[in-house]
């Protein structure tokens, strides 16, 4: 082991154990994204001022997400001993006062705000944190840090084992760190599943210098936040994982590219890039080793075509992020024409743990042809939002039972979405498919980062199609015709058929559209249309039912639907006019009637009158 990192490491231990043998109650928040959307700055501020207006002997630290997003603000308890530390969900601002009071002030429990009990013996209403439904199956190694530790804080991350795998690689040889990665079997967490390792190889073996690493953490696909919460948890195993690749592509330098919307994101990244640099972590001569590379945190414009490297790589170089022709290939010619790797944020993250659990012991975990571990965050129709950590393999159907919490009132599932906008749409008969690369690919599409949306019986797959295409249309470069002008073609047709103008010729059209994306220039325009390639293969019915009968099955969408007050004199109705966005619904003395031109279609008046309100088809 590295003298001078020993050292480090040391004092960073005897830091963090003596703050948590100080006497005295530690709370940690999670202050993530989801956490901040369901006041958790508030919370922190009420916890902090409650604390010390009781003039408590306690500590509020921050940490990353624990995954249980739907439950945000959580946060743990540890006892001012040091015995027993409780998770607990929900603590929003206005039960502060009564946590502070129970929990702190009494040395109670609530119970019904507990998760579970991290550390310490379980009590008769408190049962351990793995017995949770939602941690079962789970095995945590990119997430251990999560929740648990400050990510602000390096010595907490060194503490618990960063950069440990890092200094195993200073003493081993570029080829040997590779062969490592090859021997684990870790591929790219993208989607893409190339091996690492192969692909580190392809840099050691370029013939120019200097070298370069980026990060692809443009996360962009709606519904998937893995790399969001890796970066506000645990933002030193990123570098690390960077850092290996260092080593073994002799790259001096290395691009962070994190999307503008993960403002958090980026304040965490750099503070642990500015920490790792005053450690000796990061710039020339790393720990004495006489090797150098550094770290800049960039941050990307907004667009989606940047998750594609070569968009990435113009983005960093300061031109239009758009996908370059390939080849030459970023390993031959990248940043600024030189040689450079792209890798996403959970492919590095898994180095550092190869490094420590060994090839053998990392892959062992999973059965399946890809190895190691995978994070997935589950939303759409779902009654449990969240972000979890398994082996490849796990169905989807299992992945929304057991850890989505099935859909919302019961209501049966109609698909699911993996992989994002460009992958496509699966029916709930496909819901058997394990996570894994292979059943994917075999369907013309891909396993994606980790984002799995699921929808139920009452969402339009034409709605969805529309709403994906559109998305695809207003990211698109717009360099090739066959992508932009492609993609607007078929959200013309789409829209048409969403609002009873369907033609019995547009289906072939759409079929036809499909056909001619795959000449696209890039993966964005081949794959923006396999949305609707697969629900034509699957929904097709549905589609023809707009078409011929101008009948939307789900009702959902509005140009084919109206409302209707059936019962004029239903005492809720005066509600549902107060909240009307447009007025649509009017007073008619001792009636109410709804002026169709002014509904939006927006469901709000039969949420609350729906005893009142009634849904027609409208061309029936």
């Amino acid at each position: 082991m590295n003298d001078r990192f020993t050292a480090i490491a040391s004092e960073a231990r005897e830091r963090w154990e003596a703050a948590r043998a100080g006497g005295r109650e530690q709370i940690n928040l999670c202050l993530d994204t989801s956490s901040l959307a369901r006041g958790g700055a508030e919370t922190l501020a009420a916890l902090r001022d409650a604390i010390s207006a009781k003039g408590l002997n306690a500590d509020v630290t921050t940490t990353g997400s624990w995954g249980f997003c739907w439950l945000e603000p959580t946060l743990s308890v540890r006892s001012a001993a040091g015995t027993r530390t409780v998770l607990y969900h929900s603590v929003t601002p206005d039960r502060v006062e009564e946590f502070v009071q129970t929990v702190l002030v009494e040395a109670g429990e609530l119970p019904e705000l507990a998760l579970g009990v991290v550390e310490g013996a379980p009590s008769d209403q408190i049962a351990p944190l793995e017995d949770h439904p939602y941690m079962r199956g789970q095995i945590r190694r990119l997430m251990a840090n999560c929740g648990q530790i400050d990510p602000e804080n390096i010595d907490h991350a060194l503490a618990n084992g960063a950069y440990e795998g890092f200094v195993q690689a200073l003493d081993m040889e570029a080829e040997a760190i590779i062969e490592l990665m090859l021997e684990s079997g870790l591929g790219g967490r993208g989607g893409g599943g190339f091996p690492a390792g192969r692909k580190w190889d392809f840099l050691r073996n370029a013939t120019a210098d200097p070298r370069y690493l980026v990060c692809n953490a443009d996360e962009g696909d709606p519904g998937a936040w893995v790399n969001r919460i890796l970066m506000e948890g645990d933002p030193h195993l990123i570098i690390e994982g960077m850092l290996i690749s260092a080593l073994a592509t002799h790259a001096v330098e290395g691009y962070i590219y994190i999307r503008h919307e993960y403002p958090l994101a980026i304040e965490r990244m750099n503070i642990a890039v500015e920490q790792a640099r005053e450690r000796g972590l990061l710039g020339e001569d790393i720990l004495g080793s006489g090797k150098t590379f550094d770290l800049v945190v960039f941050t990307g414009a907004g667009s989606y075509v940047c998750g594609e490297e070569t968009g990435l790589i113009n983005s960093i170089d300061g031109y239009r992020g758009m996908p370059r022709i390939r080849p030459p290939f970023p390993a031959q010619a990248g940043l600024w024409n030189l040689p450079t790797n792209v890798n996403n944020v959970e492919t590095y993250a898994n180095a550092p743990l190869v490094l420590r659990h060994g090839a053998e012991g990392w892959s062992s975990v999973s059965t399946d042809e890809a190895k190691g571990t995978k994070m997935f965050t589950i939303s759409g129709a779902v009654n449990q939002a969240g972000c979890i950590e398994i082996p490849f393999g796990l169905s989807v159907r299992d992945l929304l039972e057991t850890y989505g919490g099935g859909t919302p009132g019961g209501v049966a599932l109609k698909g699911y979405q993996p992989g994002g906008p460009l992958s496509g749409v699966l029916p709930a008969e496909e819901a058997d498919l394990p996570l894994t690369l292979g059943p994917y690919r075999e369907r013309g599409m891909f396993l994606g980062s980790g984002g799995i949306v699921f929808f139920d019986e009452t969402t339009s797959v034409v709605d969805l199609c529309t709403y994906f295409l559109g998305f695809a249309e207003d990211e698109s470069c717009g360099r090739c015709t066959t992508c932009f002008q492609g993609t607007q073609r078929a959200v013309e047709i789409l829209r048409r058929i969403a609002n009873g103008g369907g033609r019995e010729t547009d289906l072939g059209k759409l079929e036809d559209l499909i056909q001619t994306m795959i000449w696209s220039n890039c993966l964005h325009g081949q794959f923006a249309p396999t949305t609707v390639k697969l629900a034509l293969r699957y929904f097709r019915e549905e589609f023809e039912i707009l078409i011929r009968e101008k009948r939307d099955p789900t009702r959902s969408l509005p140009g084919m639907i109206t409302y209707e007050i059936t019962s004029p004199g239903d005492p809720a109705l005066a509600e549902a006019a107060a909240i009307c966005p447009t007025e649509a619904i009017v007073d008619e003395g001792a009636r109410h009637g709804i002026v169709d031109e002014l509904c939006i279609r927006c469901g709000a008046c039969a949420e609350v009158a729906p005893n009142a309100v009634t849904v027609r088809d409208r061309f029936v």
